[in-house]
């Protein structure tokens, strides 16, 4: 790889990162998109040899990739920022920087998963990360699969086990049925979501239930769950388990963004505290496809100087702006679920860190000097997060490299030569 520029760097391409992209095309101005997943579409379009892609993915990766002035690069990794207006990147050719005018972050979310026991089990995974491996080629066909949680991932997950031959034995929804209720109640306002509710409806769908344990002895045989006010044990081969999405924040951290509930901050034309830096997509707060699209689209615009672009947008934003809120309100998690964990469950498991070497600690970065949590190849991306949810504790500080770079990458921070 080689050192880059252009007028608007894109961070991220999924949904909100390809139509920030063609939005920002249209002043003529370059256009570079760096994405970390083989192919464009985030995690929501995520493309694979068991996928039939929505027409919408097919109709923006088209539209994108007919554009002279937009470039994207796929398989990419940030590594830093290097310098005012310079971000150092890392792909398997190589590394370089690029030099931009304007950055939109479209970094996206990733699940949040909470540690009780056996969860570590072969067997186990993410609600999102199965499905993942299912658009991957991964043949669940004649498995059972309990699918367990929250949000609206979970019916998504389920359709997606049904698809590829897998038996869903249980969809287990931490929510109480009265929010749900209320919640469906209200889809009215939202016609495509409701329409989309009823294509998704699965008979197993069982609210106030939580998955306690996982069992197995080699690899995941069964679960022991409570289901509404009883506890049952549940055979199975897979359980796919996430309690919801957090936003990606790192970069922006890093970028000196203002962070506020857990998310960026932005204005109403999608740009951060820090200037020339626009956000947007669930790295702004978690809010769906159709969200991600309109804020991606206004920080195109806005970026690239088109302010009537951006109003013309702002209904099409608020309207989905308050699905995302009614969705937030629904799938609050429940208390217990932060009791689940014994002293002996791994909160990190890049590092086998039990809970019981955290105890004492005040914060994360006390947590990290007394053990080695979150010093592992994801570097606290997975165990950070659950214990800012089981502890209350305050972001961490991101430090560089933001992800696990080449020794020759990171030289570059020092102003060493591109290795082209």
């Amino acid at each position: 790889m080689s050192d880059l520029a252009c007028d608007v760097l894109i961070i991220g391409a999924g949904p909100a990162g390809l139509a920030a992209a063609r939005a920002a095309a249209q002043s003529g101005q370059s256009v570079l998109v760096l994405d970390d997943n083989l192919r464009p579409g985030g995690q929501i379009w995520r493309d694979g040899p068991n996928v039939a892609l929505p027409s919408m993915a097919q109709q923006f990766r088209q539209a994108v990739g007919a554009l002279n002035n937009v470039t994207l690069l796929n398989g990419v990794k940030i590594v830093a920022q290097c310098g005012p207006q310079k971000i150092l990147y890392e792909d398997a050719a190589g590394s370089g920087i690029v030099d931009y005018q304007a950055l939109i972050l479209c970094c996206g979310a990733r699940e949040l998963l909470l540690p009780f026991p056996g969860w570590t089990l072969p067997g186990v995974t993410g609600a999102g990360g199965l499905q993942a491996q299912i658009k991957q080629g991964l043949s669940i066909k004649g498995e059972r699969v309990a699918i367990a949680g929250s949000g609206p991932l979970l019916l998504a997950v389920a359709a997606s086990v049904v698809k590829a031959g897998g038996e869903v034995v249980m969809l287990a929804e931490q929510a109480p049925a009265a929010r749900l209720a209320a919640f469906v109640g209200g889809l009215w306002r939202w016609p495509v979501k409701l329409r989309q509710s009823f294509s998704l409806f699965n008979r197993h769908y069982r609210p106030d239930s939580y998955v306690l344990e996982a069992s197995g002895d080699p690899r995941l045989t069964a679960i022991r769950m409570q289901k509404g006010r009883r506890e049952v044990i549940l055979e199975c081969d897979r359980l796919a388990c996430g309690f919801g999405l957090v936003a990606n924040i790192e970069l922006a951290m890093l970028l000196g963004c203002r962070i506020q509930n857990d998310a960026v901050d932005v204005d109403p034309y999608q740009q951060t505290s820090q200037p020339q830096v626009y956000a947007a997509g669930e790295c702004t707060g978690i809010g769906g496809s159709e969200l991600a699209l309109a804020e991606g689209a206004i920080a195109g615009y806005a970026a690239t100087g088109n302010l009537m672009q951006v109003l013309a947008l702002t209904a099409q934003r608020d309207k989905w702006r308050q699905f995302a809120g009614a969705v937030a309100r629904t799938f609050v998690l429940n208390p217990v679920l932060k009791t689940l964990a014994t002293p002996e469950t791994l909160l990190c498991r890049c590092e086998d860190v039990p809970l019981h070497q955290l105890s004492g600690s005040a914060d994360w970065t006390a947590a990290k000097l007394s053990s080695r949590c979150g010093m592992g190849a994801c570097q606290g991306k997975i165990c950070a997060a659950a214990a800012r949810h089981l502890f209350d504790w305050s972001l961490p500080a991101p430090r560089i490299p933001l992800t696990p770079a080449r020794a020759a990458t990171l030289a570059r921070l020092g102003g060493g030569e591109s290795e082209g």
